[in-house]
């Protein structure tokens, strides 16, 4: 499947308030200046240093295809407080065809959307419980981790748009494996994904694009040119090493 039948690229249209903090972020700049952002592949990734706005862009086109901000499939409509940006407002996404299936997956709100479940399955108008498309265990009674992937295995149902938010902070490495078998599972099955992370071992998805976010704009880059690989594959190389110039360093 080719990523263009879903989303294939993103274009920025309006002026954000002047006083917004969104003006700080190297991606708003980027996208003031260049005015849109393409996706080539089935699997996107953003990677780069904290506060470069890679959960906020995330977010923003999530939430302007019509995802709830806090999570979940188009149908959730839950909200525990209202902290999305503005950025959404001002992006267009181009998109050719509209996905079969959606979802939006935080793992900092995997709880909320675990709590909105066992809400609306308590209402007798549910019925069948919405719990048995997440494997019809509550979601709250598995770990953060085997929660996160429950809904990947149970819900993710193929022929979709999946956007995830630094999944690796509910997943072992183990698990971030795991992830990327499903992934691949989806993907032959016609799906996108566009994926915020800081994981080495999920960018190395084969044939993946990966957009680097950095004071410089949002660039392509290969997999071992990424930081996130080198200081790995440095430190695990020769941790005392590494850990020892760090230390040092610190007196």
């Amino acid at each position: 499947m080719n990523a263009s039948e879903y989303i294939c690229g993103v274009l920025f249209e309006g002026t954000i308030e002047k006083r917004s903090y969104l003006n700080n972020l190297p991606v708003v700049k980027y996208l003031l200046c260049k005015q849109s952002l393409d996706f080539s592949k089935s699997v996107t990734f953003f990677v780069g240093e904290n506060g470069t706005g890679k959960s906020t862009l995330l977010e923003a086109i999530a939430v302007s295809y019509g995802f709830n901000a806090e999570g979940g499939s188009i149908n959730f409509n839950f909200s525990t407080k209202n902290t999305h940006s503005e950025l959404c407002d001002h992006l267009v996404l181009r998109k050719r065809a509209k996905a079969r299936d959606g979802f939006f997956l935080r793992a900092e709100s995997v709880y909320n959307v675990a709590t909105n479940i066992d809400k609306m399955d308590s209402e007798p108008s549910f019925d069948p419980q919405v719990i048995q498309s997440y494997g019809g265990v509550s979601l709250h009674n598995q770990s953060h981790g085997e929660s996160f992937l429950s809904i990947v295995q149970n819900r993710f149902f193929g022929q979709g748009l999946y956007i995830l938010d630094e999944p690796e902070a509910a997943l072992s490495p183990t698990n971030q494996l795991v992830l990327l078998a499903e992934m691949n599972r989806l993907v032959k099955n016609g799906s996108q994904f566009i994926i915020a992370t800081h994981s080495p071992i999920l960018m190395a998805f084969p044939e993946a694009e990966i957009l680097q976010f950095s004071a410089d704009g949002i660039n392509p880059v290969e997999y071992k040119e990424t930081e996130h690989y080198q200081i790995t594959k440095r430190f695990l190389n020769s941790p005392k090493t590494v850990l020892g110039y760090l230390l040092d360093n610190e007196k």
